[in-house]
Formats: structure tokens, sequence, C-alpha cells
């Protein structure tokens, strides 16, 4: 339940950015700006957004980079262990969340979460050297949101937007795109030299997936291990609401 650090006005201070995004789709379903970290910030964030997208009732996993900043405790955090503390795991266990943690030693154990920061950070308006106020910072985070769930082409999915991916217009948008592909390959063939891009859409979603000779059986196909959490990380598949945090 990784998260990143905006800069504040003074020198030293920083405010908190946690997001939530379901890894099926990379759409953005619940963030929050805070001042500092504590367990009950993360626990709030996490109920308002499962209740927010109604899957109260479906098959949740939450993924988490293993020692993440915000443990039990109340007030201000150290280093800790975010989803491990007792208001976190109380709310995941009202909530029938399953808890999933990166690998030890793992560099790349939420490699989707830190491809959005990234993403979030390299925005045109991001502020050259800090937010006036938290205020401020909220407002930026609210209007990249909106961005990026609605306007974003993203490159993972196809460069369909995440909320096309998660209303299920993905497979009509990409069908169309083919037939243009076909018909322009149709008409001047000499400028291709291969088949038209792939406009299939994307199926199940991996966390660091281990390769098909290590996996414990043999099972090297995504969709053998449907809602299912091995080699890694959890599953996504477009009936599950599964989440990097």
């Amino acid at each position: 339940m990784p998260n990143t650090r905006l800069p504040g006005p003074v020198a030293g201070r920083f405010f908190h950015l946690c997001i939530i995004t379901d890894i099926w789709c990379r759409r953005i379903t619940g963030w929050e700006v805070h001042e500092r970290e504590t367990p009950e910030n993360a626990a709030a964030l996490l109920e308002r957004a499962v209740r927010a997208e109604k899957c109260v009732a479906s098959p949740l996993v939450l993924h988490s980079d293993n020692g993440s900043p915000l443990s039990g405790i109340a007030g201000q955090c150290p280093t800790g262990e975010r989803m491990k503390g007792a208001t976190m795991r109380a709310t995941m266990e009202r909530l029938a969340i399953t808890a999933s943690f990166s690998r030890s030693r793992a560099s790349n154990g939420n490699a989707f979460s830190e491809a959005l920061f990234r993403t979030c950070k390299r925005r045109p308006g991001w502020p050259p050297r800090s937010f006036v106020g938290i205020g401020a910072a909220r407002d930026w985070v609210q209007a990249f949101v909106a961005w990026h769930n609605r306007e974003h082409r993203h490159s993972a999915i196809r460069f369909v937007t995440p909320g096309q991916r998660h209303r299920g217009g993905e497979r009509a948008l990409l069908e169309k795109r083919r037939q243009v592909c076909e018909l322009a390959r149709a008409a001047r063939p000499e400028r291709w030299s291969g088949s038209t891009q792939l406009w299939t859409p994307i199926g199940s979603v991996w966390l660091n997936p281990e390769r098909p000779d290590e996996m414990p059986g043999g099972q090297g196909a995504a969709g053998a291990l449907a809602r299912e959490a091995v080699g890694g990380g959890p599953l996504a598949g477009p009936g599950e609401c599964a989440a990097s945090k």
C-alpha cells in the first residue's frame, strides 16, 4: 500500500498522497492527500473506495509493498508495515479483503503504483518547486485523477482509457480501430511491412507473475488461475475488483 510524497511549501515538509487503483483497468478508485500518514486515514480511504465501487461482496485483493510506512500505531508513523497494522487489518477483515504483499527484496513488487506515480509527477502543471498548501495539492491530484480515468489512453491496455475499460467499452472501440487499420492497409499495402497493430483487448492482469517453469504445478497460463494470488501477486480479471495501493 505505497504512497508518494508531494513537496510542501517549507523545505523538508511533505504531503502524503495515497492512491488505490484497480490494476485490471488501471482506473484510480480512491485517493487522499494528508499531512501525515496514519492507519486511520488509510483504513478510511480503503473503506470509502470499496463502498463507492459497490464491490463489498466481491473477492477483493489489496496489494502492498512489504514494509510500507504506515503501521498500526496512532499518530505519526515511522517505517513500519501499514497493512499489517491493527487498524488496517480490522478494516480488511470486516470488508473480506485478502492482503497481498510484495516479495522480499523485490524492487519491482508494486510496479503498477510506481508507474502511476511517475505519470503523476510528469504531468504538465506539476509545480516546479512545491505546492503552496495542502489545498493546492488536493486540487491538483483531483484534476490528475479525472484526466487519468477519463482521458489518458494507457499504452498497457491498448490505448483505451481506464474508464472505457472499466465500463466494458474497450472491445467495441478496439474493433473499430482494427477495421480502420485493415482498410488503410488494403488501400495502401506498400506502406505496411506486416500485419496491423494488435487490437484485441488485454485479458487477465498479473502482479509480477513467475515464469511458467517456476510456478507450482507448472501452471503458467494466467487464465488457468482465475481469482488466485499465486507467484507474487493477485490476478485481476474483468469480474474482480483487485486493487493496488
